[in-house]
């Protein structure tokens, strides 16, 4: 399975990135509010043409309740009716939700026919929901858009963005992004391709960090998920920036304003008020990374459960063996250098991280990963090099990585991805070797099916992890979890 507590230049195409335009998941807000909604008109509907009585409790009407839900959400992953809801003013609002209740209508219509039910449900009462779900569905949106607005709440994480533009333009550009960005990013820092910025300068309360060929040095140890160049004279922008950025796994967002040319890699992408072409280096539609969500919550689930039996079991033997905490915490880096704490079950004596230093010297990874075959930090290890005690019993059988089935249901980690790096071994990452972490860091991934004990070189770990991102799609999560769980019933590539 995943990390151990201290172990172990891509050709890019573009970056596991996904649209934050087309990411419906975002608005699960709205979705609930919209499914809440059609059952009020539902209900609203039944007592209309029926009377004062329960609607679920006939067969029929319960049955058509349950496909009003499902045609909400089908329409909602299919259409994606969310997309700039933000944006979008009282009329343009009111044909979204016109659009989204008639595919819903039609859909239930649909049932009730192939079904051959219809002479069993009310047409009157059918024609009573189109309306009052017209109108609930709006309101309910309407109203909730000027509470996010009014309180200025959020439901899901923002993207850190870095801002490149010229010192005269700096303050129309940013005004302009962020007037058009409803929330959908927020901009740390801004550099300039044309001035040196002055110490401590700031422009609306965001630092001027840089130069714009200082940024793969700023960028480098810092938590950002994507760049915008907003430069209408693109000669002023540094030869292989957009590259650099990408190599780094970063997400690029250029604005088309003065520019022409397009390639097959690069697509065109309205955001912040600017038509920009966004370049990555792999491409996620919102399909798959529903989909890979999904499977993470519910993988997470099922590993927490099983996460509670065993502490049942191994806590008191950690405990035993080792008088200490049973679960073992480290900050590690995540997704574009967001940090996080990962939870793991102890398997090392409590003075681990003071020991690594002066074991350094015997550290048989070449490169950014420390690992050691005989490490005697491990509990349960002999002076001789014995490796037959409890922590290395949990370490041979990955039962030590369940914990991390919390980060997963968090959101921090994925069941599959990239081995996260601690804060030491990030510090030290090159531009390219950042590319890794363009996805969020997984239980498993390419380098730990592939035979990890076996692999001694940091930038083949770097390899792997790059023919994982730039090829990934859904089913190769499948196969790799498969294979995880060969290789772990097997004990191989935990030595």
């Amino acid at each position: 399975m995943g990390a151990r507590e201290d172990q172990a230049r891509p050709d890019m195409e573009q970056e596991m990135y996904s649209k934050a335009s087309s990411t419906w998941l975002k608005h699960w807000d709205f979705i609930l509010i919209d499914l809440v909604m059609f059952q009020v008109a539902y209900v609203i509907s039944y007592v209309m043409r029926i009377g004062l009585e329960n609607p679920y409790k006939i067969q029929i009407y319960l049955n058509i309740a349950i496909i009003i839900c499902l045609a909400d959400i089908c329409s909602a992953f299919f259409t994606e009716p969310y997309h700039g809801i933000m944006r979008r003013g009282y009329y343009l609002e009111f044909k979204s939700t016109l659009r989204h209740v008639v595919l819903v209508c039609v859909i239930e219509t649909c049932y009730l026919f192939l079904s051959k039910r219809a002479g069993a449900f009310s047409r009157l009462s059918f024609l009573w929901f189109v309306v009052a779900a017209v109108i609930l569905v709006y309101l309910g949106r309407i109203l909730w858009k000027l509470y996010l607005i009014k309180h200025k709440r959020l439901f899901y994480d923002k993207l850190k963005m870095l801002l490149v533009t010229t010192k005269s333009e700096a303050d129309n550009v940013l005004e302009r992004v962020l007037l058009n960005s409803f929330n959908e990013f927020e901009i740390t820092g801004i550099s300039y391709v044309d001035a040196k910025p002055e110490e401590g300068e700031t422009l609306r309360g965001i630092p001027v960090v840089c130069r714009a060929g200082e940024i793969p040095e700023y960028i480098q140890t810092r938590w950002i998920d994507s760049v915008f160049i907003g430069v209408d004279d693109k000669t002023m922008v540094p030869n292989g920036l957009t590259e650099t950025c990408l190599d780094m796994g970063l997400t690029v967002h250029d604005s088309l304003e003065g520019r022409e040319e397009r390639t097959s890699n690069q697509y065109i992408n309205r955001m912040g008020g600017y038509m920009v072409l966004t370049s990555s280096v792999r491409v996620a539609s919102s399909w798959q990374v529903v989909l890979k969500r999904l499977m993470d919550i519910c993988g997470g689930l099922v590993g927490l459960f099983l996460t509670g039996i065993l502490t049942i079991f191994i806590g008191p033997a950690i405990y035993i063996a080792s008088p200490g905490p049973i679960f073992f915490s480290q900050i590690r880096v995540g997704k574009n250098g967001k940090r996080f704490k990962i939870y793991k079950f102890r398997s090392m004596y409590l003075d681990a991280e003071k020991r690594k230093k002066d074991l350094m010297d015997k550290n048989e990874m070449n490169g950014l990963m420390f690992k050691m075959e005989a490490d005697p930090r491990i509990i349960g290890s002999g002076p001789d090099g014995t490796r037959h005690g409890l922590g290395w019993l949990i370490r041979k059988t990955s039962l030590d990585e369940f914990p991390q089935f919390w980060n997963v249901l968090k959101g921090d980690m994925s069941l599959v991805g990239t081995r996260p790096p601690t804060e030491d071994e990030w510090k030290q990452y090159k531009p390219y070797h950042r590319a890794r972490l363009a996805v969020k860091p997984g239980l498993t991934g390419m380098w730990q099916v592939s035979g990890r004990s076996d692999i001694t070189d940091f930038e083949e770990v770097v390899k792997l992890d790059m023919k994982y991102v730039k090829n990934w799609c859904f089913g190769m999560d499948i196969k790799i979890l498969f294979k995880t769980v060969f290789v772990v019933l097997a004990g191989a590539g935990s030595k």
